[in-house]
This record gives structure tokens, sequence and C-alpha cells, in this order.
């Protein structure tokens, strides 16, 4: 760097000197010119002497300038080379530094491979003696136990199973939660089905009304001479009287429920006005007939309208309200029939499916059973030909002779129907249960739930809705509780049946109990 500064400072010098030297030839030739070719000029020889001057005295201070510059120049240029080779220097400095760690580094990791191949020989010995040790320790483990390591095992497999029951209870309830979560996904796809489960038989129905007497003399004024009374309400209602010891009521009997009911509101009227002969009962009786089947009409157009139907065939309006006087196990016909009707549409909406044939299906699923007293066969195909009949969509017939399967369903809006009469005919309630089967049931359900280890008492509240399990404290912790519980539901679903639902709660119960002195 520092001869390349003076080369360069040279060369200028040079340029400069040369520069110097052109100007004086130049102004040494003008002035033979001058000389040479005019004596007139002569007097302007001082001027251009002068401007000689000032041109040399010029170039003079741009040499003295340029000279300047670049000594500034090379005195910077020196500055920084001195720096740079002072970093330079620091960083041999580390790198020195650095190998000398390195090679530190690698005497140690020498040493400690030296140290690591004692310790795996070490080791090795060790392990050796662990063997010898171990198997001699296990013959005096099994002398002094007296038991095989087949038997230790045995045992030891046992424990294992005790302290899994702990994590058996926490799967059974991830599963649970996980169960719950994949139910609400799949709700719309698994509806139908789950409800089936539940599905009761056809049951009986009810074939005789009570009409509660003011007093016993009645029953005479009834009867009539000679029996004439009796006989003319017989014939005039086509429904049997029974007047028998049972105190201040009678009996009457018939399969027809809207001919029951004309008999009622007759019998009724007669002990009011308190004439009672056969002309004055043909009269009532007429009356009465044409009361009933007004209230039929009115019935039958107030469910339809309830449901939001319209437009439906007379017909229809006066079977359906028919039902009203029909009962099967003490539920209302014509109330479980609108009960259906909205189970259905409820059902569709969530399945999307039409809500009007659903909702028509289900007010009409029971329909033959106000006239199946007259016609023979079962009310689902005695209701499904009327429909056929009066015109009705074809799915709504399927529906109505399927709801029972009369004939296999195969339609949407058969499911529909079958899950909602089984949800409307099976729920808690909904009917009458003869006071034995009930009882059996509640016997069946503590039972089962004393028949598990560790049960101190069972109770079956509710009804048989639910069945409460206290266990023993010390033989049953919060974890096998779990366990128990869910075996306990799995019994009572392989080996019951029940309508809706039965909840299972076991109890555990720890006291500590202290008396201050």
């Amino acid at each position: 760097m520092p001869a390349f500064a003076a080369i360069l400072v040279v060369v200028f010098l040079l340029i400069a000197v040369g520069a110097v030297i052109y100007a004086v030839r130049e102004a040494e030739a003008r002035r033979r010119q001058v000389v040479e070719g005019a004596e007139s000029l002569r007097s302007s020889r001082a001027e251009i002497e002068a401007e000689h001057k000032a041109a040399a005295l010029e170039l003079k201070e741009e040499a003295l300038k340029i000279r300047t510059a670049l000594d500034e120049e090379l005195r910077a240029r020196r500055t920084e080379i001195g720096q740079q080779e002072k970093r330079l220097q620091q960083k041999e400095e580390q790198v020195d530094r650095r190998l000398e760690e390195i090679s530190r580094r690698q005497v140690a990791l020498a040493e400690k491979e030296d140290q690591l191949t004692e310790a795996r020989e070490a080791l090795g010995a060790a392990q050796a003696e662990l063997a010898l040790a171990t198997e001699e320790q296990r013959r005096a483990l099994e002398r002094i136990a007296g038991l095989t390591r087949e038997d230790a095992r045995r045992e030891l497999l046992v424990g294992l199973d005790r302290e899994l029951v702990s994590e058996k209870a926490e799967r059974i309830r991830r599963a649970n939660a996980e169960v719950q979560e994949e139910v609400a996904e799949r709700s719309r796809e698994v509806i139908i089905t789950t409800i089936q489960r539940h599905a009761a038989d056809q049951t009986g129905e009810t074939s005789v009304s009570v009409v509660p007497l003011p007093s016993d003399e009645l029953k005479g004024r009834i009867i009539g001479r000679e029996g004439r009374n009796i006989r003319a309400l017989e014939a005039a209602t086509g429904i049997d009287l029974i007047i028998d010891d049972t105190p201040e009521a009678v009996i009457l009997s018939g399969f027809d429920p809207v001919r029951r009911e004309v008999a009622r509101v007759t019998l009724n009227r007669l002990l009011a006005d308190g004439r009672i002969h056969p002309a004055r009962i043909e009269e009532t009786v007429t009356k009465a007939r044409a009361e009933v089947g007004a209230r039929i009409v009115e019935e039958g157009e107030a469910a339809l309208f309830e449901i939001g139907l319209q437009g439906v065939h007379p017909e229809l309006v006066k079977l359906v309200g028919t039902l009203r006087f029909r009962y099967s196990y003490g539920q209302n016909v014509l109330a479980h029939s609108k009960e259906v009707a909205f189970l259905s549409g409820m059902i569709a909406a969530e399945l999307g499916f039409d809500e009007r044939i659903a909702k028509e299906a289900g007010i009409l699923h029971d329909i033959g059973k106000a006239v199946d007293h007259e016609v023979e066969g079962s009310h689902a195909m005695i209701g499904g030909e009327i429909l056929r009949r009066l015109g009705k969509h074809q799915q709504v017939i399927h529906a109505v002779q399927a709801h029972h399967y009369d004939i296999e369903p195969t339609g949407m809006a058969a499911f529909i129907v079958l899950s909602a009469d089984a949800i409307s005919a099976s729920r808690p309630g909904a009917r009458r249960e003869t006071l034995s089967s009930y009882i059996k049931r509640l016997e069946k359900l503590e039972e089962i739930a004393n028949g598990f280890e560790g049960v101190e008492r069972s109770f079956a509240l509710q009804a048989g809705r639910e069945v409460r399990i206290m266990v023993k404290p010390d033989r049953v912790d919060d974890d096998a509780a779990t366990v128990l519980a869910r075996d306990i539901v799995r019994r009572i679903e392989n080996e019951m049946s029940y309508p809706g639902t039965i909840k299972v709660t076991v109890v555990r119960e720890t006291r500590a109990v202290d008396y201050a002195k």
C-alpha cells in the first residue's frame, strides 16, 4: 500500500511537471512568435510574462493541493491498515485459544473413554455377580415363603389385577363420556333403533263403565216392574246393565265404547229427571245418542286441529273422535294417538322427513280400534283398509298397518310411527300395570344388585325407575364402585324387560366418629 501511494504521488508530480513544461514551452513558442511576428507587439510582452507567471503559479498551487490530498489519503489508509492488522492479530489469538481448548477436551474425552471401558468391564462382572446373587436369593425366598416362582407370579398377577381396577374404572368413565359424545353426534341416525327396544305388547281394553247412584233404592226403579225398564234400556242402547250387590253403583258392560257412553249419559239423565219408564227411556236415548255424536265430531275436530291437520275426511273425523271413549289399560286411545302424532312429527323433523305424513300416520295409527268390535281382524289392518278406502297416502296406510308388525315395516313413516307408539305406550305411568308384575320387577332389581360382592343393601326406588345400592366401604373403593355400577347395569339389561330407563346409583359412605370427653 505505501509503495502504491508513493507511485501515485510520483505520477501526479510527473503529470504536473509535464503540464508545467508544456505550458512553459507553449509560452516560449508564443513569445518567439510574437518576437518574430511583429515588433509592435513587444509592448505586450510584459503582459504575456505576467500571464506566464500567473499560470505557473496556478500550476504550482494545483500541484500542492494534489500532493496534500494524496498525503491525507495515505495517512488514512495507513491508519485503516493498522486497525485491520490489530483485528487480525486478535482473531489469531482467539483461534490459538480455541485450539488449545479443543486439545484439552480431546485429552479429557480419551480419559473418559478409558474410564467408560473400565466401567463396562466392572458392570459386566457386577451383572454376573448379581445374577448369581439373584438366583441364590430366589432360592432362599422360595424356601422361606414356600412358593415356587410360578406361584409367586400368580400372586403378583392377582395383586396387579387389584391395582388395575382403578385403571379399569377410569377407562369406563372415559368410555361413557366418549359414548355420550358419540350419541349426541349420531342421534339422528340411531334415534329410531334406540327407542324401539322399549316397545310393549298390545294390551287389553276397558269394556265396562260404572255409573254411581245416590242410593241403592234407585236400583229397583232402574229395573222396573218385572224388569221392563232395564230391558228397555238394554234394547235401546245395546249395552248390558249389571245391577248386583255393588253398593250405590250400576255397571254398564259392552265392547262398543260409544254405546257405553250413550247408555251412561242416558242413565244419568234418567236418574236426574226421576221419571224412568220405557217411553221416557226411548226419548232420552235418542237425545243422548245425538249429544254423543256431536261430541264425537267435536273431539275429532279438536284433536286434528291440535296437531295441525286440516281438510280431513268427515268419516275420519268421527272415527278419531270415537277414540275419545276407548281405553287400553287405563290409557285413553285418543290422548295416546295425539301423543304419537306429536312424537312422530318431532322425530320426522329430526330426520328431515315429511312432518305432515308422520303426524297423520301418528294420529290415525289406532283408528281401527274405533270399529274393531264390529269388524273382524286386528285394529292395524282394519285401520289400513279404512284409510285405503278413503284415499289416504300409501305411506300413511303402510305405517298404520305395520305399527304392530302385522306386516313388515319398510318405509321411514312406518318406523317413525312404530317408535313413537312404543314411546307413548311404554313410558312410566302411561298404562296400568298389574301389582304382581310391578312387585316382581322391584324384587328382581334388588335381587340383581344384592348378588354382587361388597353390596350391603339395595333399594328399588321411584316405581322401579332407580335402584340405589349401599356398598361396604372397606371392601369397595371409589374406583370399584364405578365398575360395580357398570356391571349391575349390564346384568339388568340382559336379564330384565322394563319401560324407559333404570338409574343405578352406587353409594359408598365412610364415617369417622369420635367422642370428646
